[in-house]
């Protein structure tokens, strides 16, 4: 019987391999925007729309608008912009050890 190679929860992963787990735990519209945006020869849009999501999620006050805006607007940035590439890289490991469910990984504690 083949095993299928998966990395286990010692193997390190890079922040665009946290990146792509957390993105495929989005509706599949989303999903396709996302990816479609962190594409390389998409700067000339990524980084308005960047900016334009954070300045969405600091006006969260207004309708439609949110706190949900902040996270996407740095992860759109953060391909681009190397501040914001660190910050997204501290919330991914942090996301990975204290929720590792977020990115549809195990538990820390459960084996598997």
């Amino acid at each position: 019987m083949p095993s299928q190679i998966t990395p286990s929860a010692s193997t390190p992963r890079t922040d665009d391999e946290l990146m792509d787990l957390l993105i495929k735990r989005l509706p599949e519209r989303l999903q396709k925007v996302l990816n479609w945006l962190r594409e390389p020869d998409r700067k000339w849009v990524r980084i308005p729309a960047g900016v334009l999501f954070m300045l969405g999620g600091v006006l969260s006050i207004l309708p439609v608008l949110g706190l949900w805006m902040l996270p996407i607007g740095v992860m759109l940035l953060s391909q681009d912009i190397p501040f914001f590439r660190r910050i997204q890289g501290r919330v991914l490991r942090w996301i990975e050890h204290k929720h590792p469910d977020w990115l549809g990984l195990p538990a820390n504690g459960a084996a598997g």
